[in-house]
């Protein structure tokens, strides 16, 4: 791939997360995108077959300049499940109001539009991930509370860690990140931890 063709291609990218921000996803065709980038809608097409393979691609682009897999390395430091589950609070927590206009164009869009659904997915399946990881170790350390089987502990920490859940605190009742952090750590130690 020539360097042009990266740089047209991070132009759209570029161009796809500013218009979903500022359009909180609503109608963000490849039309809308290409006229934005000043390119042709084909010339889209020759990057990405299709909306949902570049709405996903910017998702990933987003994590990408926000150095997201650099955050997630303070995961492999932790010392045990605790440690583990208290630094993924501090990595999300502080990941959310970066993400968050992306994130909000995503979710509000998802239940119409297959490919933003599909984009969503593909984000909050990496936040599954982590949520497995973490009640992997909790459960070999033999400290996760007895009253969670392993899949039910999984999906109670992924919801407890969404991006819903996170925008009643911080924007309808007002919470700080680091309000929010320090109540989510002891919420979850509380909840997952005999």
């Amino acid at each position: 791939m020539s360097s042009k063709n990266k740089d047209t291609r991070t132009q759209i990218l570029e161009t796809t997360w500013q218009l979903l921000e500022k359009g909180h996803g609503q109608g963000v065709r490849m039309s809308d995108i290409a006229k934005a980038v000043g390119i042709s809608r084909q010339a889209v097409y020759l990057h990405f077959s299709n909306r949902t393979e570049l709405l996903i691609a910017t998702t990933h682009y987003v994590d990408e300049v926000k150095g997201l897999q650099e955050r997630l390395s303070q995961l492999q430091k932790a010392s045990n499940g605790i440690d583990l589950l208290n630094k993924c609070v501090d990595v999300w927590g502080n990941y959310i109001p970066e993400i968050y206009g992306i994130a909000k164009a995503l979710l509000i869009t998802r239940e119409t539009d297959e490919a933003a659904n599909a984009a969503w997915n593909d984000v909050m399946g990496c936040l599954k991930v982590a949520c497995q990881e973490i009640i992997s170790v909790l459960e070999k350390e033999k400290i996760l509370a007895p009253e969670w089987s392993k899949n039910e502990a999984i999906e109670m920490l992924w919801t407890q860690l969404s991006i819903q859940n996170w925008e009643i605190l911080i924007t309808d009742s007002d919470w700080t990140t680091e309000q929010y952090i320090v109540a989510m750590k002891r919420l979850l130690i509380r909840t997952f931890i005999k």
